[in-house]
């Protein structure tokens, strides 16, 4: 019978093979990882996303007056002979929400921000929007884009895993794409028109898939035009939300013929920004049931 080796010799080349996986950890690994990391996301956390909320970058790059519009009486008033219907937007930065004096002030509706790029949730999510939809305000989500952070895919994932999802239970609004200036570099986040449109076009195609819905596009015509070369892909299919502070709504972007929400105040009065969705609360109600 062989006598099995357990001396020096054996004990060499264990040594050996350990060495030359250690060598290959430190040499080679380190070399590999960041570009892992690039196509995941992975240690790409925003820097500041308790101050990146639905419009935060609009009014530093386009001006205009952050309060204008005025503030609707009640929840539903006449406007150009078209009825219009009050509602607010809020994010991790207005903290805890007293919903039931948002409520009483004539705020029908709710959008809470959820989510920002792939790793950022907000921490007062549950609160917030739990709150509006047991104040019986008609609640979402949104999310912040970060375009340059992963593919379109994989934010709505994110998006809709972490508070976007959509119930079909005549209180919530389909979740909403925060399109806006990047708040941490180039303000099309490094991509060209097509790229943007082809980005935009995959988050909606996937958050299509996960909830059943078609995502509302929140974006300025400015950004919309710098960035996208003023597509008009999404106009026949995604309600409209538009950022612009004064006494009128301004031109649309392309494709659209009409838009649903306007924020027309980025500073309350109060907490949150102000916002009218355009038709009567009866319409409101379609959109929320899948219409």
């Amino acid at each position: 019978m062989p006598l099995r080796r357990s001396g020096p010799a054996r004990r060499s080349r264990h040594f050996l093979a350990g060495t030359f996986v250690s060598l290959f950890t430190v040499l080679v690994l380190p070399l590999t990882l960041p570009g892992a990391a690039g196509a995941s996301d992975a240690g790409k956390r925003p820097a500041h996303p308790e101050q990146d909320w639905m419009g935060s970058t609009i009014a530093a790059h386009e001006g205009g007056d952050r309060a204008g519009g005025g503030e609707p009486t009640g929840g539903s008033e006449q406007r150009g002979g078209r009825p219009t219907v009050s509602g607010v937007d809020v994010s991790s930065h207005n903290g805890k929400i007293g919903w039931p004096g948002l409520r009483d002030a004539g705020m029908k509706f709710a959008y809470v921000k959820a989510t920002e790029g792939t790793n950022y949730r907000n921490p007062y999510f549950r609160q917030q929007y739990k709150g509006a939809f047991e104040a019986r305000l008609i609640h979402g989500a949104y999310h912040f884009a970060l375009p340059d952070h992963s593919s379109g895919a994989v934010q709505a994932r994110f998006f809709a895993t972490h508070g976007g999802a959509w119930s079909h239970d005549g209180r919530t609004l389909p979740g909403a794409l925060d399109l806006e200036y990047n708040p941490y570099g180039s303000t099309c986040y490094g991509k060209s028109h097509p790229e943007m449109t082809d980005w935009i076009a995959d988050f909606a195609r996937t958050y299509r898939a996960k909830t059943g819905r078609d995502v509302v596009i929140y974006t300025s015509t400015n950004w919309w035009k710098r960035c996208t070369g003023n597509s008009a892909r999404f106009g026949t299919s995604n309600p409209l939300w538009i950022p612009h502070y004064g006494g009128s709504l301004g031109a649309l972007p392309a494709g659209w013929k009409f838009h649903s929400i306007w924020q027309h105040t980025s500073s309350g009065p109060g907490i949150g920004d102000r916002n009218r969705f355009n038709g009567s609360f009866s319409r409101l109600m379609v959109l929320a049931n899948g219409g």
